[in-house]
C-alpha cells in the first residue's frame, strides 16, 4: 500500500523551507498515519532531496499532519536551479511512500 491510499496533501513554501500536509481521507486511518508517517520516514523516503531537518505537526481535529522540511529547495526560488523551485511536486512524490500496514 501507498500513502496516496490512505490520504492526499498539499504543498506550500517559504525561502529554503517547505511544508507538506499530509490529510487522512477517512479519519479512521489517522492512527495508521501518525505511526507509519514519521518525521524519520519521511526524510528517508525523500533521501538526497532534503538536506535539513524535518519537523512533524500533528492537526488531529483535521486528521493531518504538517512537515515542515528545511533545506529542500537549494535556497529557494530566487535562488535555485531546480526546475520545481516550489517543491509543489514533493507531496505528490511523498504519496508514493509505501506503508507497511501489519494486520
Amino acid at each position: 500500500m501507498k500513502l496516496k491510499d490512505l490520504a492526499h496533501s498539499r504543498t506550500g513554501d517559504k525561502g529554503d523551507i517547505i511544508n507538506i500536509s499530509v490529510i487522512a481521507f477517512d479519519e479512521k486511518n489517522y492512527q495508521t498515519l501518525q505511526k507509519l508517517v514519521t518525521a524519520t520516514s519521511v526524510k528517508k523516503f525523500l533521501g538526497e532531496m532534503v538536506l535539513g531537518e524535518v519537523i512533524r505537526y500533528e492537526l488531529p481535529n483535521l486528521g493531518a499532519m504538517n512537515f515542515v522540511i528545511h533545506k529542500a529547495l537549494r535556497g529557494g526560488v530566487t535562488r535555485s536551479l531546480r526546475l520545481d523551485k516550489h517543491g509543489k511536486t514533493l507531496s505528490s512524490y511523498l504519496l508514493e511512500m509505501p506503508l507497511e500496514i501489519k494486520n
